[in-house]
């Protein structure tokens, strides 16, 4: 049932829920926020801030995670056509080494807002964790699967990340990077005990720490 005053109404499972109950309540700059990469062992954390018009829905917008590599890379022309903003962040893998993969990907966050072109009002971030920002905030476990604006984060810092560790592959030949994004497959932990650590692998991370001592060929 719509009360007085309000504007838009949830009706779970909506995947605008999280955004509505902004809009009801006067921000209409909602920057969905999500990361890539905290889980690897090679390569920057990338994160993304979305603001979607308000109303919009994107047909096949998910968690990155549950899309094929077509499928994610349609989406994000699609995204970076009709999103009102996109901004991305990051953070190397030295960067994570120095202050631990929570504080970079809380940086990288910042980073992703601080590059919006529009300043959000408010801001909706996947995972558990707030950013250092006087914007107002609300954290969504597994906000990817919940918030279409997380989601559309999630694909543009997914894809974004890829493409970065595709370039990487070519750089630093030998460690598979095309392949499995600097994640720690039995063919990249084989390739890091063979070829030691590389310029964009995280040395405080296992599978790679233990192979310091190796010098990149």
């Amino acid at each position: 049932m719509v009360q007085q005053g309000e504007l838009f109404l949830a009706t779970p499972p909506d995947r605008l829920s999280f955004e509505k109950s902004a809009w009801n309540n006067g921000y209409f700059c909602v920057a969905g926020i999500d990361e890539a990469g905290r889980g690897p062992l090679a390569g920057p954390v990338m994160a993304a801030a979305v603001i979607l018009p308000v109303g919009l829905t994107i047909i096949g917008v998910d968690d990155s995670k549950k899309l094929s590599p077509d499928k994610r890379e349609k989406l994000f022309d699609i995204i970076m056509e009709q999103a009102l903003s996109v901004g991305v962040g990051s953070m190397t893998p030295a960067d994570i080494d120095r202050i631990n993969i929570l504080q970079a990907t809380r940086r990288a966050m910042l980073a992703a807002v601080q590059n919006l072109t529009q300043p959000p009002d408010y801001l909706l971030i996947d995972g558990i964790s707030t950013i250092d920002s006087t914007i107002p905030q609300k954290t969504i476990k597994k906000g990817d699967s919940l918030s279409l604006s997380i989601a559309a984060a999630s694909i543009i810092a997914k894809v974004t990340r890829d493409r970065i560790m595709i370039e990487m592959d070519a750089k630093y030949p030998g460690y598979g990077f095309a392949g499995h994004k600097g994640y720690g497959s039995a063919a990249h932990l084989d390739a890091i005990k063979r070829l030691g650590p590389s310029p964009i692998h995280r040395l405080t991370f296992g599978g790679v720490k233990e192979h310091i001592h190796c010098t990149c060929s």
